[in-house]
């Protein structure tokens, strides 16, 4: 029997006793032990500290997750790059100074220095360092780590200001397309350049995270998003990647995308494409509303289902995004454990 990760075995489509499971946000605010790490201290401030990030990225393990994802920011590369961000309560990430001409674009560094990225390479280590030590006292199969960037079109949304306001950051690219299309090829660049040297640095996996992309008509999508997918999963070959485009309605255009696996949402039937693609390894798709706003019951029957529409073969448990911040542990303790430790 194989001792490799259920996550990477997986992902090479080879046969498992059981899919494996993680959750996008795994580490984030629903948790009170990662509250009670965070204290009050200011967002960027808590991300930047290597040894908390590494603290509360190892969290969820104590609930049965079959891969540590890193605790870091999606605007961590654009930062490093040259734009300055501050954390806003009601919109998110906000830059200090939109990206909005041609010269500023030009300015940004297209291979940053991975000094500038230093606190996520030191988070990745302290948490590779605490799974080898965790490895060698339980005898068991190192759980794996997995990085994650923002594709170009998603990225691009928080540098230019407009963030989840996807039909502001259309309107932009119409009236400035030379600087949008300029600022997506700086972020390509940047963006395999700090996956490939994470995963060098001895990550296993990683997601590239398009979330508004998925509210693109369809003319747009095929200009911003899915030749940049492409590119970055043809380029980054030293692991596999996921695709995570919320609720995205072109699945056809995810399989085209090149990653090993692509993430599904709930408008998504995952038994029907799993007809379609038998050969595609789907990740997803149990409601993370119902995780936040369900009883822990239906949280197992939902989890129950999902694991049956993946015919336990090239699966992986996950939710349709993100585990909101309003989420029960003992929901979240549901859903994990449905697929780590019961029959289905």
């Amino acid at each position: 029997m194989s001792t490799s990760p259920l996550l990477l075995r997986a992902l090479r489509g080879e046969p498992l006793p059981r899919p494996p499971v993680w959750a996008m946000r795994q580490a984030g605010r629903w948790d009170p032990l990662f509250r009670q790490r965070r204290g009050g201290r200011s967002f960027y401030d808590f991300v930047s500290d290597s040894r908390l990030a590494a603290e509360v990225s190892l969290l969820p393990a104590r609930f049965g997750v079959d891969a540590i994802i890193l605790f870091y920011d999606i605007t961590t590369l654009a930062q490093a790059m040259g734009v300055g961000f501050e954390m806003r309560v009601e919109s998110g990430p906000m830059p200090i100074v939109p990206v909005v001409s041609e010269g500023q674009v030009r300015k940004l560094d297209g291979e940053p220095d991975a000094e500038k990225f230093r606190c996520v390479l030191d988070t990745l280590a302290l948490v590779r360092s605490a799974l080898a030590e965790s490895q060698a006292n339980a005898a068991a199969t190192r759980l794996p780590i997995l990085v994650f960037a923002g594709a170009p079109f998603t990225l691009a949304s928080y540098c230019i200001g407009t963030g989840k306001d996807v039909a502001a950051t259309c309107r932009f690219a119409a009236e400035h397309p030379g600087v949008f299309d300029l600022l997506l090829d700086k972020l390509e660049s940047a963006t395999i350049h700090f996956v490939r040297t994470l995963l060098r640095q001895g990550a296993d996996a990683w997601q590239l995270f398009d979330s508004w992309a998925g509210r693109l008509s369809p003319e747009e999508y095929q200009r911003w998003a899915l030749p940049y997918h492409q590119r970055i999963f043809r380029a980054v070959g030293e692991a596999p990647g996921i695709l995570f485009v919320k609720e995205c309605p072109y699945p056809d255009w995810l399989v085209r995308s090149g990653a090993a696996a692509v993430s599904l949402g709930t408008r998504h039937d995952l038994a029907a494409l799993r007809q379609q693609y038998p050969q595609v390894v789907f990740q997803g798709n149990v409601d993370a509303r119902l995780l936040a706003d369900g009883t822990p019951a239906q949280v197992i029957r939902a989890t129950q289902q999902c694991i049956r529409a993946g015919g336990k073969c090239r699966h992986i448990v996950n939710l349709n995004h993100g585990v909101e911040p309003h989420t029960p542990v003992e929901n979240f303790a549901a859903f994990i454990a449905t697929v780590s430790g019961a029959e289905v």
